[in-house]
């Protein structure tokens, strides 16, 4: 038992390391390009559809629901990102099922890359909502000495991103391989099955919290101009 997917080491030369959370995290995207490929290239519009097509649409129609919810007034602006950052998390705790495979969001790089998607796509799209000058004059408010603040509250929560992804995955491991050394015969199963539950929840928690900080930077950045004329 691995608490690391960096720790499997399949080829190495020199520094240079080809670990399964490389394999696995491109194995993932394959999949997920392939199964997309596949599902949207014979899409239907009458009443008779595929499973397949019936469920990507619940996911879809769902995601946007999400999206709308959380505050963003078009969420087929924000589907692509924010439905390729559910999916991937998710898929990647769903396999889990698959005798062998590490989940690649059990390393710290691969929650720290997806932390960083999101720290650079949160201020594009702001920009592109509210204009450049206008999205960082943000950091300015209400003074000019809260910029240093307000930058490192944009590090931080990025940080915090990749760090609760990490080591909600790792717990998990860490609890299953301490079960599997006292009953190695019941518990695997249902930690497992709950295995699979976290991963979900993670998967949601993570979308959420992207969805979240990119209404704050498209659209609360708006509403404080307005808020602070009314006083």
């Amino acid at each position: 038992m691995h608490l690391s997917p960096d720790q499997i080491i399949f080829w190495q030369f020199g520094f240079f390391k080809l670990n399964a959370t490389i394999v696995y995290t491109w194995g993932l995207m394959l999949v997920l390009v392939i199964s997309s490929r596949l599902i949207t290239r014979r899409l239907s519009t009458k009443l008779q559809r595929s499973r397949w097509q019936n469920l990507l649409e619940i996911i879809v129609t769902g995601i946007n629901q999400q999206i709308r919810e959380v505050g963003l007034n078009d969420p087929q602006k924000h589907l692509s990102f924010l439905g390729t950052l559910f999916l991937f998390v998710a898929m990647a705790s769903l396999f889990t099922i698959v005798p062998g495979y590490e989940p690649p969001t059990g390393s710290l790089s691969t929650t720290a890359a997806l932390a960083i998607c999101v720290f650079v796509a949160v201020p594009l799209f702001g920009i592109e909502e509210n204009g450049l000058s206008k999205y960082f004059q943000a950091y300015l408010k209400p003074m000019v000495i809260m910029l240093p603040f307000n930058i490192i509250s944009e590090i931080s929560r990025t940080l915090a991103l990749a760090i609760r992804l990490f080591g909600n995955m790792m717990s998990g491991t860490l609890i299953l391989a301490i079960l599997l050394t006292v009953t190695p015969f019941i518990f695997p199963i249902v930690m497992n099955a709950l295995g699979l539950l976290t991963g979900m929840v993670q998967a949601y928690i993570f979308s959420i919290l992207a969805t979240v900080y990119i209404a704050a930077a498209s659209q609360a950045r708006q509403s404080r101009p307005s808020s602070e004329t009314k006083h």
